[in-house]
């Protein structure tokens, strides 16, 4: 059901991405909303049991694709971001499908009192979730940028300006940067095994992220950063804090499992 609520959504808005009057929101956040509710609904359901909050691999990424979800359904109440929403319509519905056909993989625990650790964890998916949205939030500059200098002007009437999609960019980036930077201080400061061998690698991934991220804010600041050099430092950023956090886990938990 929520697979379908958002394909709807999707058609709803790639139908009319391009049209005259553009797309109906109204009608897209209805079936967007429906399909956020369903989505919450089986997330719930599989999150918590009565030993603990089950961590699997394809429950974080349903959650993250939940967060997103809603995050950027909230922005386009005010803010045009058509280009975003099938974006992410479409990879929360397709991953919805994906849930029923993949096989179950075993019960990751993660014992509520232990704080540190939850907040760690928290503070980690809040700032994946807001440096994933700040880079599709490059892809939507680079793609303003491109069509206004190629003048092609009925490509982006429809979509917010160039300038206050791009300091949106930035703020978004400046407020997942420390998101991230707070959870490493957390888990370097009060975590057990941070540097252990098993967790080497997603370290030091992480660490390599925040270091481009912040590379990308003071080079914006001082140095007047922006469009395709932003865009390429925010995908290589994002990729290798997605390897940090999901790269190991999927070799784990799908193709050893």
């Amino acid at each position: 059901m929520a697979f379908i609520a958002y394909m709807l959504a999707t058609m709803a808005i790639v139908s009319r991405l391009f049209h005259p009057n553009g797309p109906n929101i109204e009608r897209v956040l209805i079936l967007a909303t429906t399909a956020i509710a369903i989505h919450l609904s089986n997330d719930a359901q599989l999150f918590f049991k009565p030993d603990g909050i089950n961590f699997s691999l394809a429950n974080v990424i349903s959650l993250v694709s939940l967060i997103i979800t809603i995050t950027i359904s909230m922005v386009a109440l005010r803010s045009k971001v058509n280009l975003l929403l099938p974006v992410i319509y479409g990879f929360a519905g397709i991953w919805q499908l994906a849930r029923i056909f993949i096989p179950t993989t075993e019960f990751i625990p993660l014992a509520a009192e232990k704080i540190i650790l939850v907040s760690h964890i928290s503070l980690a998916l809040i700032a994946y979730c807001i440096l994933i949205i700040a880079t599709l939030y490059a892809f939507q500059v680079s793609y303003i940028n491109f069509k206004l200098k190629s003048k092609n002007l009925t490509a982006v009437v429809h979509l917010p300006p160039l300038m206050q999609v791009e300091k949106q960019l930035f703020t978004i980036l400046a407020v997942g940067t420390m998101c991230l930077l707070l959870s490493e201080i957390v888990g370097l400061a009060f975590l057990e095994g941070f540097f252990a061998k098993q967790n080497i690698h997603k370290t030091v991934l992480s660490l390599v992220a925040l270091c481009i991220y912040a590379i990308i804010l003071i080079g914006h600041y001082l140095q007047g950063w922006r469009g395709h050099r932003v865009l390429a430092l925010t995908i290589t950023a994002s990729a290798f804090l997605t390897l940090s956090y999901f790269g190991s886990r999927f070799v784990k938990e799908f193709l050893l499992s």
